[in-house]
């Protein structure tokens, strides 16, 4: 989860279903055993990352490069120990932070998602040219629905009966 931070939210036009969508992602891949890594970028200027995703997560690491490949203790498989061959990516801003986080992980060798209803930018277009730009670089560009059920791979399971609550939102009642 790239930098969701409150002082940079408060510019995105989208920014309730952008938390809601990432916030859906980090509580379905902690019910999946998912590993979920997050970052804030110059947290000094730009804050803390908004509250309800902050008290999902162990830990936040800062950063003032804008890709967040650094920040990652995994390895392309076949690398070293914690081995990951995919990485979904969500957070801000599309055309900033996730665009470079991306491209770098693909030249790392990763295979990597960017969510498009769980990424954005100040402005449309910037957005939507990103988008763009990373589906022809080789990312998958997918939907938060999609990577849960993805995710769980099975109906009738408790894991299946969790998930539907999370893209339902009968998981805060």
């Amino acid at each position: 989860m790239v930098d969701v931070q409150q002082k940079l939210l408060d510019h995105i036009p989208v920014a309730g279903s952008l938390v809601e969508n990432c916030r859906r992602l980090v509580r379905g891949a902690q019910l999946l055993d998912v590993p979920v890594a997050a970052t804030e970028q110059y947290p000094a200027g730009l804050g803390p990352t908004t509250q309800v995703l902050a008290e999902l997560l162990d830990e936040i690491p800062e950063k003032l490069r804008f890709s967040c490949a650094e920040c990652l203790d995994w390895s392309p498989a076949g690398e070293g120990q914690d081995q990951r061959d995919q990485v979904v990516i969500c957070g801000i801003e599309a055309h900033v932070c996730v665009l470079q986080t991306a491209l770098d992980l693909v030249a790392q060798g990763f295979r990597v998602f960017v969510v498009a209803d769980a990424v954005a930018s100040r402005h449309k277009l910037d957005w939507k040219t990103a988008l763009g730009r990373l589906a022809d670089s080789g990312v998958v560009v997918l939907t938060t629905e999609s990577v849960l059920f993805e995710w769980c791979e099975v109906a009738g399971t408790d894991e299946f009966r969790q998930i539907s609550r999370l893209v339902t939102g009968k998981d805060k009642a």
